[in-house]
């Protein structure tokens, strides 16, 4: 198996950013952050600012509810700690029906939910240059993601809270680029899986041991 040439966190036996009684290894990155940085960072999360809220909302959703509540209601309990009424969606077309029923719950909770679907605009794949070899089913109209389109969207809505739904892989990262509300995820997509990504990891020694194949994963 490779090494790492820079090791980092996950190369580390002690978490003792975690666990303060364990000895910290020599390419800590908490001890290799220069104080101001990290002064900085602890600031930002007293200083009463929208990080501060962000994060405190957090920790105390993490710590009254752990354990007890489901993904879906802790991002509930979270929207509600922050303020937040106008809840963004950005979800995909193929998990339109887990959104619907993700809407009716945050209506019944008392939010105002605003969807917004990865097709918006109707842009057919070969337009933004993908061939039509690579369509999922070439030879027709095949319509894009359209992420940018679906942050600016829910930004002319001046939601307050962003939350995806199944995007796919860099879309999810265009999208999180061009939101201005804070977003955070509900579904991760993962056709093979049933979107439960961390199942590859799980198995990754058993029935899903092709993830460990160098040769093969440098060939993706």
């Amino acid at each position: 198996m490779s090494k790492p040439t820079e090791p980092t966190c996950a190369d580390c036996g002690q978490l003792a950013c975690h666990r303060p009684e364990r000895p910290a290894p020599d390419f800590c990155l908490g001890d290799a952050t220069p104080p101001a940085v990290l002064d900085g960072t602890v600031t930002a999360y007293r200083d009463g600012g929208p990080d501060a809220v962000l994060a405190r909302a957090a920790a105390e959703v993490e710590g009254l509810y752990y354990g007890k509540l489901t993904r879906v209601e802790e991002t509930l309990a979270f929207a509600r700690r922050i303020g937040a009424q106008r809840i963004g969606i950005a979800t995909c077309v193929g998990l339109i029906e887990e959104t619907r029923l993700f809407a009716t719950i945050l209506r019944r909770g008392g939010f105002t939910p605003l969807t917004v679907c990865c097709k918006v605009g109707g842009t057919d794949k070969t337009e933004i240059g993908v061939p039509d070899e690579l369509k999922i089913a070439p030879g027709g109209y095949e319509a894009c993601c359209n992420p940018i389109l679906q942050a600016q969207t829910l930004n002319a809505k001046a939601t307050d809270l962003n939350v995806i739904i199944g995007l796919c892989v860099g879309h999810d990262a265009l999208f999180c680029k061009h939101s201005d509300a804070p977003v955070t995820t509900l579904i991760t997509k993962d056709r093979v899986l049933g979107h439960n990504p961390v199942a590859a990891l799980y198995t990754a020694k058993s029935y899903s041991r092709r993830v460990m194949d160098e040769e093969r994963l440098k060939g993706l």
